[in-house]
């Protein structure tokens, strides 16, 4: 007689227990247990329990393959779900070996788990597991399929709704109750202030700051008392929430027609514009791709939406100031050049102007299209293409949890035409418009940090934190994905057999960049350092780069400050603004807080958020992995304490990229 013992955890989430009757089945290389029912005295599979089982053959089963896993309904109650995190199994030959399991299972359904050590395509020895490895993945296949939603872009899931999402990528219970009641509570204060969907207008700024009772943030704070300052308005294309547009410039766009004598008011000791340009001190924001897009309809009459230029000195005290706008892209005389020395008025419409298209260009382009489109695109392909055993569905799972479920409710109450950003000057179709014309620009160079921030020719400019944080952790990153992919794969060889890896990378050259080769991104791998960067801008994506784009969303979302949503044209003309004009211009109060209502969801944090380098399912079975996400840890825990104590020398501090801030994965 042999005895395995079996010690089964149940997850610590959210009504993760069962009531259910569990079966267990042992299969090995000298054949299967009986159909073994897991019950012990009193409540079994609770949540957060491990229970202890043994299950007895007459004969030892050789080496494990198989753990199989069965729920049947005790009684008549209804369908009681169970999350099993893992069965770790110890053999009569003292072995242990760990069964990741980390799913929910429902009745009727059969669950087979891998155990042991990662295991590649081309290492599978046994049919069993060959023949395992091969339906696990004939049926994601068929669970998760691809869709054409546009043909100038990135392809998506099929699923429609989230009723429809398996509940192995579905938000936990915790997260949709925490989720509806932020959302809940939210409407409920907007609703009792009698502002959420009012059509009034506003009388003046000092009631925008009342907007919330119980929602500020200390940077929204000082932003509504300083979003009118010329430093302030440099720091934060710098800074703030969207730091993807500008770029050093050693040469004026011929259709930006700005002189020597306009800006060398704004030079330091009477410098010139070109000798500023060539010490590298001239920057400038292009807005081209929004230049005669569709706007949406307003009480009307068709919505202004300026795809201009913004001029920018950086000053001998390090402050990034604007130095002239002009609001569209051909010049003309109702297209001025406007200058800090013009009216208090006529100066704040040109920059809010420019902030209007720069905030929908980021969360059409920088914020949707970089960051979630392409993440769904590298998590359908990881669960099509990789199966459980394969060492790197063990490293990449945990950077794709909840993206499938957000980007399926996005795509309704977001960005689709119901969405809240078809309530914006350029509204749906202007700004699936805008992200079709930024297919040309999602090139594999512009994903890598070190390779974007030099094309952009700001490897030197001051106070940029986003630049310093970033390039650190891409490094962090890339340091521990080296060490985990070398570890499995020791030589390129084994990057070109296997199979798998390779289909998965061809699964994303083809659904996400459209197989186009002047993207740059790779269709195939051929070396390990090849997968290495890969991968390293996968994780980097979809954790530092997403936490970039969507962590500051509300604390920059003063309307003032960058509004989604102009209801006046923009100025063609000079010495005719007011401030009456500018609050005519800004949005109506319903529309403004509603608009402050979705930064702050979008911003918040829930208790279930797992921060980058944290992986709570235990997958990996060998030392190394194991020891790797620890260093893994503790470098980002050193550059947490260094990004802590430099903030608290700032006068506006630079939180976002601080590791502890960063989730791994796109979850909101």
């Amino acid at each position: 007689m042999a005895e395995y013992k079996l010690e089964v955890t149940t997850g610590n989430m959210t009504n993760a227990g069962t009531f259910d009757h569990v079966f267990v089945t042992l299969i090995g290389t000298g054949g299967k247990s009986e159909r073994t029912e897991l019950d012990n005295y009193g409540a079994d599979f609770k949540t957060g329990m491990t229970g202890i089982y043994t299950v007895k053959t007459s004969l030892s089963l050789g080496k494990l393959l198989l753990v199989k896993l069965e729920k049947d309904p005790f009684l008549v109650l209804p369908e009681d779900e169970w999350y099993c995190s893992k069965i770790v199994v110890t053999t009569p030959e003292g072995e242990v070996v760990l069964f990741p399991c980390y799913r929910w299972i429902s009745r009727g359904e059969l669950v087979e788990l891998r155990g042991g050590r990662a295991v590649k395509i081309f290492e599978e020895d046994d049919p069993v597991l060959i023949e395992n490895r091969q339906k696990e993945l004939s049926l994601k296949r068929n669970l998760y399929q691809w869709e054409i939603n546009d043909p100038k872009l990135p392809h998506i899931s099929h699923f429609k709704d989230v009723s429809e999402l398996p509940a192995e990528v579905s938000f936990s219970a915790s997260r949709i109750m925490e989720t509806l009641y932020t959302k809940s509570i939210t409407r409920a204060e907007l609703m009792f202030k009698g502002t959420l969907g009012s059509k009034e207008e506003w009388e003046n700024f000092e009631d925008m700051k009342t907007m919330f009772w119980s929602k500020t943030t200390t940077i929204w704070e000082y932003v509504a008392q300083h979003w009118n300052e010329d430093d302030f308005y440099g720091f934060q294309f710098l800074n703030g929430f969207d730091t993807n547009v500008i770029k050093r410039c050693s040469e004026l766009p011929q259709n930006f027609t700005v002189t020597e004598e306009m800006v060398k008011p704004f030079l330091e000791g009477g410098s010139s514009l070109q000798k500023e340009m060539e010490k590298g001190n001239i920057f400038l924001c292009d807005y081209e791709k929004m230049d005669g897009l569709p706007t949406r309809m307003y009480d009307g009459q068709s919505l202004h939406v300026t795809g201009g230029f913004c001029l920018f000195y950086m000053n001998p005290e390090n402050k990034l100031r604007p130095i002239a706008i002009q609001l569209h892209q051909q010049p003309s005389k109702e297209n001025p050049i406007f200058l800090p020395s013009d009216s208090e008025t006529d100066w704040l419409l040109a920059k809010m102007f420019i902030k209007n298209a720069d905030v929908m260009q980021h969360q059409s382009v920088y914020h949707f299209m970089r960051t979630h489109h392409v993440a769904e695109v590298f998590t359908v392909a990881t669960v099509r293409s990789l199966p459980v055993i394969h060492p790197l569905y063990k490293l990449l799972i945990p950077h794709v949890r909840y993206t499938l479920q957000i980007n399926t409710m996005a795509r309704k109450s977001i960005v689709g035409p119901a969405g809240i950003l078809n309530k914006t000057s350029l509204g749906f179709e202007g700004m699936m418009e805008l992200m079709r014309r930024s297919l040309s620009e999602l090139t594999y160079s512009s994903f890598c940090l070190p390779e974007n921030i030099a094309a952009r020719g700001l490897e030197s400019i001051p106070n940029f934190y986003y630049r310093d944080d970033g390039l650190k952790l891409w490094n962090i990153i890339s340091s521990f994905v080296k060490s985990i992919v070398e570890y499995y794969y020791p030589s390129d060889s084994e990057v070109c057999k296997d199979t798998e890896l390779q289909d998965w990378i061809s699964e994303i050259f083809t659904h996400g960049f459209l197989g186009d080769k002047a993207s740059g991104f790779p269709a195939s791998f051929h070396t390990v350092k090849e997968v290495t960067k890969f991968i390293t801008m996968v994780i980097f994506t979809v954790s530092v780069q997403h936490a970039a784009v969507n962590n500051g969303q509300f604390d920059y979302c003063w309307a003032p400050n960058g509004s989604l949503l102009l209801r006046k044209p923009p100025p063609t003309t000079k010495g005719e603004s007011s401030m009456k004009t500018i609050l005519e211009t800004l949005p109506n109060v319903g529309e403004t807080v509603t608009f402050s209502a979705m930064g702050w969801i979008l911003s918040n944090k829930y208790t279930d958020m797992v921060p980058l380098g944290t992986y709570p399912d235990e997958r990996f079975d060998e030392p190394a992995p194991k020891q790797m996400i620890k260093d893994f840890q503790a470098e980002l825990s050193c550059l947490s304490e260094a990004i802590t104590e430099r903030n608290s020398q700032l006068k506006v501090p630079y939180t976002y990229l601080n590791p502890n801030q960063i989730e791994n994965s796109i979850t909101i």
